[in-house]
């Protein structure tokens, strides 16, 4: 699957329309960022059923405020519109398609029976 460009007009869209999303939020001028993109880009390739987004912090500055991005490359995943990964750093192709693997086998029932009694914890 190809690498989906996201900004301010498709970034929400394309979380609550798909159910396995991965952001990699970069910017041009960002050593690490630049190797690790081909990297994002031929794992792409051998996770069909994921959705790889890269959104350009230095165009799309809202996003990036929005999600409190401190450090490039940072990594984001969304399954059934949840986020359950958000780290910085760049991963080699093994640990990306580890990590990948691993966030395709969570039972998302359990995460948001999770989510549900943390809240209630909270509302105590």
């Amino acid at each position: 699957m190809a690498v989906v460009e996201l900004n301010q007009e498709n970034f929400e869209t394309t979380i609550t329309q798909n159910n396995f999303v991965i952001v990699d939020y970069w910017a041009p001028w960002c050593g690490p960022c630049k190797a690790f993109g081909p990297t994002f880009d031929t794992v792409s390739e051998e996770f069909p059923d994921v959705v790889f987004g890269k959104v350009n912090t230095e165009v799309e500055q809202q996003i990036a405020a929005e999600f409190r991005i401190r450090s490039i490359p940072t990594l984001m995943i969304f399954r059934d519109n949840i986020l359950i990964y958000n780290e910085g750093g760049a991963l080699q192709a093994g640990q990306l398609r580890e990590l990948l693997t691993k966030a395709g086998e969570l039972d998302m029932d359990a995460v948001r029976a999770d989510i549900e009694q943390q809240a209630a914890a909270k509302s105590e």
